[in-house]
């Protein structure tokens, strides 16, 4: 069956059960990175995916990695960390830096390339504030952190980097307490990995993903600054 082509200047994507076997969740190519096309998607339950050198590709694998921000499983170890950790984080200091630096831990692995078209489109998301990062830092140097797409009370993770140990799963738990005092349902990690289910990521299929994004992307995200709340650093730092 070939793979559908988006060539229409108006964001649109094939039913979702259209998606390939193998590889997992391939729907469509073509298309764009523009805004428009990028927060339909997402609001689909698509996401862009590819290398350089290949034309934009978009994904709903099933099943899919979500992660619920009130059940974050934080293991003895971490709990540790926490308690203790040196480090200083922020919201959306540094979105760009972040990117760059998810896109450098990607190098010479056989995960997707963050190409610069990549990063120029979700640096724009962010500057029409649909795209945030989680930053953590060390003195100056930022260390660790996470970026992705805010639609209602949905955070669609992208990627995350850690250049010092256990700092992307910082910015993760911290960026879940946050949700969840935010009131967000649904974090989506998009496909398995060991790091995520560590932290507690479960598998949920196609079809019941899509209904929890078509139910909680719609509803109001305005009772929130995407800033580090001191109360809610308290209880990460104390975690127990």
């Amino acid at each position: 069956m070939p793979l559908p082509w988006l060539d229409s200047e108006q964001p649109w994507f094939p039913p979702l059960d259209e998606a390939l076997d193998e590889p997992n969740g391939l729907l469509a190519a073509g298309g764009d990175l523009s805004p428009d096309w990028l927060l339909a998607a997402y609001a689909y339950g698509v996401f862009p995916w590819y290398e350089a050198g290949q034309p934009i590709l978009w994904w709903s694998p099933d099943p899919r990695l979500v992660l619920y921000p009130d059940q974050v499983r934080v293991s003895r170890s971490l709990k540790k960390f926490l308690r203790k950790h040196p480090y200083r984080l922020s919201m959306d200091t540094n979105f760009s830096a972040v990117i760059e630096s998810c896109g450098k831990s990607r190098a010479g692995s056989t995960g997707t390339w963050i190409t610069d078209e990549m990063r120029s489109a979700y640096q724009l998301l962010h500057q029409l504030g649909h795209a945030h990062s989680v930053e953590v830092w060390a003195d100056s140097a930022l260390v660790g952190g996470l970026y992705g797409v805010s639609l209602g009370k949905v955070f669609f993770g992208e990627s995350m980097f850690s250049v010092e140990p256990n700092t992307s799963k910082l910015a993760l738990v911290a960026l879940a307490r946050h949700l969840e005092q935010w009131g967000f349902r649904l974090i989506d990690c998009q496909v398995a990995s060991k790091h995520l289910l560590s932290l507690g990521a479960q598998s949920v299929d196609r079809e019941q993903f899509a209904n929890w994004v078509n139910a909680f992307s719609g509803l109001d995200d305005s009772n929130h600054q995407w800033q580090i709340d001191p109360a809610i650093q308290l209880v990460i730092d104390e975690i127990e």
